[in-house]
């Protein structure tokens, strides 16, 4: 992806403070000057790390899905295996394949980077990395962290694409990558 710092669209941070600093929310307060000289006053930026969620189909082609609550919209979801990119890990791809293993315990087979998409460009700094992993098997158990409590589910493509449809999908940065999925494998 190219930085268009240099197109007559972007916007010159004028003064930049930090608000609230925390290892899941940073919030930024930034004066922008906008190329039509306008002055935006206060414009908030929330900073996240980098997420990566991860299309996980099994030899015997079953999508690797997980069900939890989430208690920013006060649901239980269905989901891609997903999580952040920590410091110590030296890439997404990285965190993607330890993420699958920890909350899942499947692991190996053959990934690929799929899709970068913003989260939320307006207001969030970060990127979602979505990877595909074909051919994973059980490698081992989950190793779950204190603040998570999810279930693994084997799904097919069709009982996939069936939760899509019925809006049983409703994180964005997972429906987004799996929308795509279904668009160019429609013959899974």
């Amino acid at each position: 992806m190219t930085n268009h710092k240099n197109s007559p669209l972007h916007w010159k941070v004028l003064e930049r403070k930090y608000l609230h600093k925390r290892p899941w929310l940073t919030v930024r307060l930034e004066k922008l000057l906008m190329p039509n000289g306008n002055i935006v006053p206060e414009y908030y930026v929330l900073e996240y790390p980098n997420w990566v969620n991860i299309i996980a189909i099994t030899k015997d082609k079953k999508f690797v899905m997980v069900k939890q609550y989430r208690p920013g919209i006060e649901e239980v979801c269905f989901e891609l295996c997903a999580g952040v990119c920590e410091d110590e890990d030296l890439s997404p791809l990285s965190s993607a394949q330890r993420e699958l293993l920890e909350e899942t315990g499947y692991g190996g087979g053959v990934w690929t980077e799929f899709i970068r998409i913003a989260p939320n460009a307006s207001a969030a700094n970060n990127w979602s990395y979505c990877y595909i992993a074909e051919d994973v098997e059980k490698i081992g158990k989950q190793s779950l962290e204190e603040s998570e409590d999810l279930t693994v589910h084997l799904v097919t493509f069709n009982e996939l694409k069936d939760l899509l449809e019925n809006g049983k999908i409703v994180q964005a940065t997972m429906a987004a990558p799996l929308w795509k999925f279904m668009a160019l494998y429609d013959n899974f």
